[in-house]
């Protein structure tokens, strides 16, 4: 690319460059606001804040099928049922520790499809993919090449629970978790899949690999064109990377252009 960094930061919306608040004073970190303590009776003393209560989870009659015969239960659903299966689903411990499934979000009939590997804290509260620092540079990476979120977009994950501390989800819960994103895929039948990350990239693609290593190709998951660049949440640590998805992203433009083009060729 000819374009310095300063331009390509302006393409993506991130300019200026994004920095972290400063931390709150000790004060508001510790609960003090200033006003005086209510003096709690004795026989309460050693009572606990009671804790908002988690929705009850309803466990879908697939999570206790073998991992085959799931496969085939929910390469059948519809729509509702898929998001049924979804919203009940136990069939690894990630359900365990989740507040709300992250279903996917955007046009059930896009043509772009991008997915990440899993759920975050602000995602795990909200339901919704990519929706803390890492969601908003998305939108600004979507909106730099023309693109919006649930306008001919569907964005969605690896697995639909969060994984504890953020850690990368583990080749179990994967496998657990990819029957549905297969039949999400089957569904909407995007013309091309973006793997936002190596995390996502390697367990499309059944390959170990890096990142560096599978940019500017066209490859596929499942008969469909995929084209990897770098996760968000990893740009917003790398700035000298973010000039590589940005070329990423127009490769992708590129390469969708090319599938339409053949898609209205006359043979």
């Amino acid at each position: 690319m000819s374009a310095n960094r300063d331009e390509i930061l302006k393409e993506l919306g991130l300019w200026p460059v994004w920095k972290l608040r400063e931390p709150p004073a000790a004060d508001a970190l510790s609960g003090s606001t200033g006003v005086p303590a209510v003096e709690v009776p004795a026989g309460r003393a050693g009572a606990s804040r009671a804790l908002p209560k988690r929705p009850p989870v309803v466990a879908d009659a697939a999570s206790a099928l073998p991992l085959d015969a799931r496969a085939a239960e929910i390469a059948r659903m519809d729509w509702p049922q898929l998001k049924a299966g979804v919203a009940g689903c136990t069939a690894c411990p990630l359900h365990k520790g989740r507040n709300k499934t992250v279903f996917g979000v955007g046009d059930e009939q896009a043509e772009w499809m991008f997915i990440g590997e899993g759920p975050g804290a602000d995602e795990d509260a909200r339901g919704e993919p990519f929706v803390g620092q890492a969601g908003k540079l998305l939108d600004n990476m979507l909106a730099a090449i023309g693109l919006k979120r649930g306008k001919n977009v569907f964005i969605g994950n690896m697995v639909k629970c969060r994984p504890p501390g953020n850690r990368n989800p583990e080749p179990l819960e994967v496998s657990q978790c990819e029957p549905y994103l297969r039949r999400q895929i089957e569904l909407i039948g995007p013309q091309l899949i973006v793997a936002l990350g190596k995390v996502a990239a390697v367990n499309l693609l059944k390959r170990e690999a890096s990142v560096a290593s599978l940019r500017g190709k066209v490859l596929e998951y499942q008969g469909t064109p995929l084209v990897v660049t770098y996760h968000p949440a990893y740009l917003l640590r790398s700035l000298p990377d973010k000039a590589k998805a940005w070329e990423d992203l127009c490769f992708a433009v590129e390469t969708m252009r090319d599938l339409q083009s053949r898609a209205t060729t006359p043979i």
